[in-house]
């Protein structure tokens, strides 16, 4: 149990250690979007494209804004992972971080995804999660994330209906949102850790490295989906994040620079 399940509320200690704790959700001067993947000479809304530099089993592409995995070459219905919410440095200045799942995005211009979000701004930071239907704005639920918490991501489609469902199994409690929407491609699937976008691509914040277990694509393994492992770069070309091969199911990302 965490010390701060242990505290009476309004006690001397509680206060003491809600002073010194990372910030849960806090509202951001402006919406921060989870967008579509683009590659490092692209400009953001353009339309979503990828460079290739790999081969083998699994190919690797780089974008500036997406790393992790993506499912492509078929219709995909769902996708899930579970993950440990990294702690971000805030010594190097403002970043911006997200950790999702979702469809779509890899070669098209939607993503239904759900996540989380762990930012730096003023040297503090802050910690949430959120669903979004992209174009639309994303929204942030009210309830608390925080580093160390074991965090479970699914997203489904059913009947023209995307179901986006956020388990904090640390904190005790789950976010299922319903969506219905017609007509969306739904032509990858992908586990991805994100730098933001807000009019550009911000700032990567160091986030160390995170692992994400028991992906599955369309109810099977990932690795069946024969993915495409993607890499964050700048658009000078300088490594921001780095996906790691997949071990069985499981792949970890590691940030590079802010």
């Amino acid at each position: 149990m965490q010390l701060r399940r242990m505290l009476a509320p309004g006690s001397a200690l509680a206060l003491l250690v809600a002073a010194f704790a990372p910030a849960a959700a806090a509202a951001p001067t402006a919406l921060l979007f989870q967008a579509p993947m683009h590659p490092v000479t692209g400009q953001h809304g353009a339309a979503p494209f990828f460079v290739s530099h790999g081969g083998g089993l699994h190919a690797t592409s780089t974008s500036d804004n997406w790393s992790g995995y993506a499912a492509t070459g078929s219709t995909y219905t769902s996708v899930s992972t579970t993950f440990v919410q990294p702690a971000v440095d805030c010594s190097q200045g403002d970043g911006y971080s997200s950790f999702w799942v979702g469809l779509d995005g890899y070669s098209s211009s939607s993503v239904e995804q759900t996540g989380t979000e762990a930012d730096c701004s003023g040297g503090q930071a802050q910690y949430s999660a959120w669903y979004e239907m992209y174009p639309a704005n994303p929204v942030t639920y009210g309830n608390a994330v925080y580093p160390g918490d074991t965090i479970t991501e699914t997203v489904k489609y059913s009947s023209n209906t995307y179901t986006l469902t956020l388990n904090d199994k640390t904190e005790g409690w789950t976010k299922t949102t319903s969506k219905r929407e017609s007509g969306l491609a739904r032509s990858s699937a992908e586990v991805i850790a994100e730098a933001p976008w807000s009019g550009s691509v911000l700032p990567l914040d160091d986030f160390g490295t995170v692992t994400f277990d028991n992906n599955t694509v369309n109810g099977a393994g990932l690795s069946a989906a024969n993915p495409t492992g993607i890499d964050m770069a700048s658009d000078s070309g300088t490594p921001e994040a780095t996906t790691s091969g997949l071990s069985g199911n499981d792949f970890s990302i590691t940030w590079d620079s802010l």
